[in-house]
Protein backbone atom coordinates (compact mmCIF):
# COMPACT_ATOMS: atom_id res chain seq x y z
CA UNK A 1 0.00 0.00 0.00
CA UNK A 2 1.40 3.40 -0.98
CA UNK A 3 1.79 5.84 1.92
CA UNK A 4 -0.53 8.79 1.23
CA UNK A 5 0.65 10.84 4.21
CA UNK A 6 4.05 11.75 2.88
CA UNK A 7 4.94 14.17 0.12
CA UNK A 8 7.23 12.76 -2.59
CA UNK A 9 9.22 16.00 -2.55
CA UNK A 10 12.69 15.83 -1.04
CA UNK A 11 13.66 18.51 1.44
CA UNK A 12 16.82 18.96 -0.63
CA UNK A 13 14.97 19.39 -3.94
CA UNK A 14 17.23 21.34 -6.30
CA UNK A 15 16.35 24.53 -8.14
CA UNK A 16 13.78 25.81 -5.62
CA UNK A 17 13.84 28.55 -3.01
CA UNK A 18 13.16 27.51 0.57
CA UNK A 19 9.62 28.88 0.74
CA UNK A 20 8.56 27.13 -2.49
CA UNK A 21 10.12 23.88 -1.27
CA UNK A 22 8.18 24.07 2.02
CA UNK A 23 4.91 24.71 0.17
CA UNK A 24 5.58 21.88 -2.25
CA UNK A 25 6.19 19.44 0.60
CA UNK A 26 2.55 19.93 1.59
CA UNK A 27 1.40 18.56 -1.79
CA UNK A 28 0.46 14.90 -1.54
CA UNK A 29 -2.72 14.40 -3.59
CA UNK A 30 -3.26 15.74 -7.10
CA UNK A 31 -6.64 15.43 -8.79
CA UNK A 32 -6.83 15.54 -12.59
CA UNK A 33 -10.19 16.33 -14.18
CA UNK A 34 -10.48 14.57 -17.54
CA UNK A 35 -9.02 11.27 -18.76
CA UNK A 36 -8.42 12.05 -22.43
CA UNK A 37 -5.06 12.42 -24.14
CA UNK A 38 -3.92 15.33 -21.97
CA UNK A 39 -5.60 14.15 -18.79
CA UNK A 40 -4.10 10.67 -18.77
CA UNK A 41 -0.71 12.07 -19.75
CA UNK A 42 -0.80 14.49 -16.80
CA UNK A 43 -1.81 11.64 -14.46
CA UNK A 44 1.07 9.56 -15.83
CA UNK A 45 3.65 12.24 -15.01
CA UNK A 46 2.36 13.06 -11.52
CA UNK A 47 2.11 9.39 -10.51
CA UNK A 48 5.56 8.64 -11.89
CA UNK A 49 6.96 11.43 -9.72
CA UNK A 50 5.52 10.09 -6.49
CA UNK A 51 2.17 11.84 -6.05
CA UNK A 52 -1.12 10.16 -5.22
CA UNK A 53 -3.29 10.86 -8.28
CA UNK A 54 -7.08 11.00 -8.45
CA UNK A 55 -8.17 10.77 -12.10
CA UNK A 56 -11.76 11.97 -12.48
CA UNK A 57 -14.08 11.56 -15.46
CA UNK A 58 -17.85 11.19 -15.62
CA UNK A 59 -17.38 8.23 -18.00
CA UNK A 60 -16.08 5.01 -16.41
CA UNK A 61 -15.23 3.50 -19.81
CA UNK A 62 -13.06 6.55 -20.56
CA UNK A 63 -11.28 6.04 -17.23
CA UNK A 64 -10.68 2.36 -17.96
CA UNK A 65 -9.31 3.24 -21.38
CA UNK A 66 -7.05 5.90 -19.85
CA UNK A 67 -5.59 3.40 -17.37
CA UNK A 68 -4.79 1.03 -20.23
CA UNK A 69 -3.15 3.89 -22.14
CA UNK A 70 -1.04 4.94 -19.14
CA UNK A 71 0.02 1.31 -18.61
CA UNK A 72 1.07 0.93 -22.24
CA UNK A 73 2.96 4.22 -22.22
CA UNK A 74 4.82 3.26 -19.06
CA UNK A 75 5.58 -0.17 -20.50
CA UNK A 76 7.12 1.59 -23.49
CA UNK A 77 9.30 3.57 -21.09
CA UNK A 78 10.37 0.31 -19.42
CA UNK A 79 11.30 -1.20 -22.80
CA UNK A 80 13.49 1.84 -23.51
CA UNK A 81 15.12 1.68 -20.04
CA UNK A 82 13.68 5.08 -19.12
CA UNK A 83 12.02 3.68 -15.99
CA UNK A 84 12.16 0.35 -14.15
CA UNK A 85 9.39 -2.24 -14.01
CA UNK A 86 9.21 -1.54 -10.27
CA UNK A 87 8.63 2.19 -10.81
CA UNK A 88 5.97 1.43 -13.40
CA UNK A 89 4.08 -0.80 -10.96
CA UNK A 90 4.42 1.73 -8.12
CA UNK A 91 3.23 4.55 -10.38
CA UNK A 92 0.18 2.65 -11.61
CA UNK A 93 -0.73 1.83 -7.99
CA UNK A 94 -0.76 5.56 -7.14
CA UNK A 95 -3.61 6.30 -9.57
CA UNK A 96 -7.20 5.99 -8.37
CA UNK A 97 -10.15 6.64 -10.67
CA UNK A 98 -13.35 8.49 -9.79
CA UNK A 99 -16.61 9.32 -11.55
CA UNK A 100 -17.89 11.63 -8.79
CA UNK A 101 -16.13 14.99 -8.42
CA UNK A 102 -17.01 15.35 -4.75
CA UNK A 103 -15.00 12.23 -3.91
CA UNK A 104 -12.17 13.02 -6.32
CA UNK A 105 -11.37 16.47 -4.90
CA UNK A 106 -12.29 16.33 -1.20
CA UNK A 107 -8.66 15.72 -0.13
CA UNK A 108 -6.88 17.29 -3.11
CA UNK A 109 -3.99 19.69 -2.59
CA UNK A 110 -3.91 20.63 -6.27
CA UNK A 111 -6.47 20.08 -9.01
CA UNK A 112 -5.47 20.16 -12.68
CA UNK A 113 -8.44 20.52 -15.04
CA UNK A 114 -7.86 18.93 -18.46
CA UNK A 115 -11.33 18.93 -20.01
CA UNK A 116 -12.21 20.06 -23.54
CA UNK A 117 -11.17 23.55 -24.68
CA UNK A 118 -14.59 25.08 -24.11
CA UNK A 119 -15.07 28.15 -21.92
CA UNK A 120 -18.60 27.26 -20.76
CA UNK A 121 -17.51 23.76 -19.74
CA UNK A 122 -14.43 25.03 -17.91
CA UNK A 123 -16.42 27.69 -16.04
CA UNK A 124 -18.93 25.04 -14.92
CA UNK A 125 -16.13 22.75 -13.74
CA UNK A 126 -14.34 25.51 -11.83
CA UNK A 127 -17.54 26.59 -10.12
CA UNK A 128 -18.00 23.00 -8.95
CA UNK A 129 -14.36 22.71 -7.89
CA UNK A 130 -14.62 25.94 -5.92
CA UNK A 131 -17.57 24.53 -3.97
CA UNK A 132 -16.19 21.02 -3.43
CA UNK A 133 -12.42 21.34 -2.99
CA UNK A 134 -10.84 22.45 0.32
CA UNK A 135 -10.13 26.18 0.61
CA UNK A 136 -6.38 25.52 0.52
CA UNK A 137 -6.57 23.71 -2.83
CA UNK A 138 -4.96 25.31 -5.87
CA UNK A 139 -7.09 25.06 -9.01
CA UNK A 140 -5.01 24.79 -12.19
CA UNK A 141 -6.24 24.52 -15.76
CA UNK A 142 -4.48 22.93 -18.71
CA UNK A 143 -6.18 25.37 -21.09
CA UNK A 144 -4.12 26.32 -24.11
CA UNK A 145 -5.83 29.64 -24.81
CA UNK A 146 -8.74 30.55 -22.50
CA UNK A 147 -8.29 33.45 -20.06
CA UNK A 148 -7.14 32.39 -16.58
CA UNK A 149 -8.48 35.68 -15.21
CA UNK A 150 -11.92 34.94 -16.65
CA UNK A 151 -11.99 31.37 -15.28
CA UNK A 152 -10.79 32.57 -11.86
CA UNK A 153 -13.47 35.26 -11.72
CA UNK A 154 -16.16 32.57 -11.46
CA UNK A 155 -14.61 31.28 -8.22
CA UNK A 156 -14.19 32.68 -4.71
CA UNK A 157 -10.45 31.95 -4.85
CA UNK A 158 -9.06 33.72 -7.96
CA UNK A 159 -5.68 33.99 -6.24
CA UNK A 160 -5.42 30.20 -6.29
CA UNK A 161 -6.40 29.81 -9.96
CA UNK A 162 -3.55 29.41 -12.45
CA UNK A 163 -2.76 28.00 -15.90
CA UNK A 164 -0.59 24.89 -16.13
CA UNK A 165 -0.37 24.24 -19.87
CA UNK A 166 1.32 20.89 -20.55
CA UNK A 167 2.40 19.94 -24.06
CA UNK A 168 1.38 16.78 -25.93
CA UNK A 169 2.57 14.05 -25.42
CA UNK A 170 2.85 14.99 -21.75
CA UNK A 171 5.29 12.25 -20.63
CA UNK A 172 7.72 13.28 -23.39
CA UNK A 173 7.48 17.06 -23.80
CA UNK A 174 9.54 19.10 -21.34
CA UNK A 175 7.73 22.44 -21.47
CA UNK A 176 5.00 23.58 -19.08
CA UNK A 177 3.65 27.05 -19.83
CA UNK A 178 2.54 28.57 -16.51
CA UNK A 179 -0.01 31.36 -16.89
CA UNK A 180 -0.67 33.87 -14.13
CA UNK A 181 -4.14 35.36 -14.15
CA UNK A 182 -4.50 39.01 -13.14
CA UNK A 183 -5.46 37.91 -9.61
CA UNK A 184 -3.14 34.90 -9.23
CA UNK A 185 -1.17 35.04 -5.96
CA UNK A 186 2.63 35.04 -6.02
CA UNK A 187 2.69 32.01 -3.70
CA UNK A 188 0.45 30.09 -6.11
CA UNK A 189 2.74 30.92 -9.03
CA UNK A 190 5.87 29.99 -7.06
CA UNK A 191 4.38 26.67 -5.96
CA UNK A 192 3.35 25.65 -9.49
CA UNK A 193 6.80 26.68 -10.76
CA UNK A 194 8.44 24.48 -8.09
CA UNK A 195 6.03 21.63 -8.82
CA UNK A 196 6.89 21.78 -12.52
CA UNK A 197 10.60 21.51 -11.71
CA UNK A 198 9.89 18.50 -9.48
CA UNK A 199 8.11 16.82 -12.40
CA UNK A 200 11.30 17.14 -14.44
CA UNK A 201 9.74 19.75 -16.72
CA UNK A 202 10.89 23.22 -17.74
CA UNK A 203 8.53 25.94 -16.47
CA UNK A 204 8.03 29.19 -18.40
CA UNK A 205 5.85 31.81 -16.70
CA UNK A 206 3.73 34.12 -18.87
CA UNK A 207 0.93 36.61 -18.32
CA UNK A 208 -2.71 36.17 -19.21
CA UNK A 209 -3.36 37.36 -22.77
CA UNK A 210 -5.22 35.43 -25.49
CA UNK A 211 -3.23 32.39 -26.61
CA UNK A 212 -0.55 33.16 -24.01
CA UNK A 213 2.80 32.73 -25.85
CA UNK A 214 2.70 29.19 -27.28
CA UNK A 215 -0.56 29.46 -29.20
CA UNK A 216 -0.39 33.19 -29.88
CA UNK A 217 2.61 32.36 -32.09
CA UNK A 218 1.87 28.78 -33.19
CA UNK A 219 -1.80 29.01 -34.17
CA UNK A 220 -1.54 32.00 -36.52
CA UNK A 221 1.30 30.15 -38.28
CA UNK A 222 -0.91 27.08 -38.70
CA UNK A 223 -3.81 29.26 -39.83
CA UNK A 224 -1.57 30.98 -42.38
CA UNK A 225 -0.54 27.57 -43.74
CA UNK A 226 -4.22 26.67 -44.12
CA UNK A 227 -4.86 29.99 -45.89
CA UNK A 228 -1.96 29.31 -48.28
CA UNK A 229 -3.50 25.91 -49.07
CA UNK A 230 -6.97 27.44 -49.37
CA UNK A 231 -5.70 30.05 -51.87
CA UNK A 232 -3.89 27.45 -53.96
CA UNK A 233 -0.41 28.85 -53.29
CA UNK A 234 0.92 25.32 -52.75
CA UNK A 235 -0.23 21.82 -51.82
CA UNK A 236 -0.22 20.10 -48.43
CA UNK A 237 3.05 18.25 -48.99
CA UNK A 238 4.82 21.31 -50.39
CA UNK A 239 3.79 23.57 -47.51
CA UNK A 240 4.89 21.06 -44.87
CA UNK A 241 8.14 20.19 -46.67
CA UNK A 242 9.14 23.86 -46.94
CA UNK A 243 8.63 24.38 -43.22
CA UNK A 244 10.41 21.16 -42.27
CA UNK A 245 13.44 21.48 -44.54
CA UNK A 246 13.63 25.27 -44.76
CA UNK A 247 12.79 26.23 -41.18
CA UNK A 248 14.02 23.07 -39.38
CA UNK A 249 10.57 22.30 -37.98
CA UNK A 250 10.29 18.62 -37.00
CA UNK A 251 6.72 18.55 -38.32
CA UNK A 252 5.02 20.72 -40.94
CA UNK A 253 2.18 23.04 -39.81
CA UNK A 254 -0.58 21.07 -41.55
CA UNK A 255 0.62 17.75 -40.14
CA UNK A 256 0.91 19.39 -36.73
CA UNK A 257 -2.63 20.75 -37.05
CA UNK A 258 -3.88 17.21 -37.71
CA UNK A 259 -1.99 16.00 -34.66
CA UNK A 260 -3.34 18.76 -32.38
CA UNK A 261 -6.87 18.41 -33.77
CA UNK A 262 -8.37 20.81 -36.30
CA UNK A 263 -11.29 21.43 -33.95
CA UNK A 264 -8.85 22.55 -31.26
CA UNK A 265 -6.99 24.79 -33.72
CA UNK A 266 -10.28 26.34 -34.83
CA UNK A 267 -11.35 26.92 -31.22
CA UNK A 268 -8.06 28.62 -30.32
CA UNK A 269 -8.15 30.85 -33.41
CA UNK A 270 -11.64 31.96 -32.37
CA UNK A 271 -10.32 32.78 -28.88
CA UNK A 272 -7.54 34.88 -30.44
CA UNK A 273 -9.95 36.55 -32.87
CA UNK A 274 -12.43 37.50 -30.15
CA UNK A 275 -9.78 38.35 -27.57
CA UNK A 276 -7.80 40.76 -29.74
CA UNK A 277 -10.63 41.91 -32.01
CA UNK A 278 -8.21 41.80 -34.92
CA UNK A 279 -9.19 40.32 -38.28
CA UNK A 280 -5.71 38.85 -38.76
CA UNK A 281 -6.68 36.16 -36.24
CA UNK A 282 -9.87 35.11 -38.06
CA UNK A 283 -9.77 31.34 -38.70
CA UNK A 284 -9.40 30.27 -42.33
CA UNK A 285 -12.65 29.36 -44.08
CA UNK A 286 -11.16 26.00 -45.05
CA UNK A 287 -10.37 25.24 -41.42
CA UNK A 288 -13.92 26.15 -40.37
CA UNK A 289 -15.40 23.98 -43.14
CA UNK A 290 -13.26 20.95 -42.25
CA UNK A 291 -14.24 21.19 -38.59
CA UNK A 292 -17.92 21.61 -39.47
CA UNK A 293 -17.71 18.49 -41.66
CA UNK A 294 -16.05 16.44 -38.91
CA UNK A 295 -12.54 16.21 -40.41
CA UNK A 296 -10.46 16.78 -37.27
CA UNK A 297 -7.17 15.11 -38.21
CA UNK A 298 -5.72 12.17 -36.29
CA UNK A 299 -8.67 11.87 -33.89
CA UNK A 300 -11.19 11.42 -36.73
CA UNK A 301 -8.88 9.54 -39.10
CA UNK A 302 -8.61 12.30 -41.72
CA UNK A 303 -7.69 15.95 -41.95
CA UNK A 304 -5.04 17.25 -44.32
CA UNK A 305 -3.66 13.71 -44.22
CA UNK A 306 -5.26 10.28 -43.92
CA UNK A 307 -4.37 8.66 -40.59
CA UNK A 308 -4.52 4.86 -40.46
CA UNK A 309 -4.13 3.29 -37.00
CA UNK A 310 -0.75 1.57 -36.70
CA UNK A 311 0.73 3.30 -39.76
CA UNK A 312 3.25 6.14 -39.67
CA UNK A 313 3.09 6.74 -43.43
CA UNK A 314 2.14 10.29 -44.39
CA UNK A 315 -0.65 10.11 -46.97
CA UNK A 316 -2.20 13.37 -48.17
CA UNK A 317 -5.99 13.32 -48.18
CA UNK A 318 -7.49 12.78 -51.65
CA UNK A 319 -9.26 16.11 -51.25
CA UNK A 320 -5.92 17.89 -51.48
CA UNK A 321 -4.04 15.75 -54.00
CA UNK A 322 -5.21 17.91 -56.89
CA UNK A 323 -2.82 20.90 -56.75
CA UNK A 324 -5.29 23.10 -58.57
CA UNK A 325 -8.16 22.82 -56.13
CA UNK A 326 -9.83 25.78 -54.41
CA UNK A 327 -12.65 25.90 -51.88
Amino acid sequence: MVNTKESPVSILEAGMNENARKMLQQVKIVTVIGSGTMGNGICHVFAQNGFQVHMMDINQKALDKAMVTIGKNMERQVSKNIISEELKNESMARITTFTEMVEAVKDADIVVEAASENIDLKVKIFQQLDQLAPERTILATNTSSISITRIGSYTKRPGKVIGMHFMNPVPVMKLVEIINGYATDVDTSNLIHALTLHLGKTPCIVNDYPGFISNRILMPMINEAVLALQEGVAGVEEIDTIMKLGMAHPMGPLQLADFIGLDTCYSIMNVLHMGFGNQKYAPATLLANMVQAGFYGVKSGEGFYVHTPGSKELVVSERFQNKGWKI
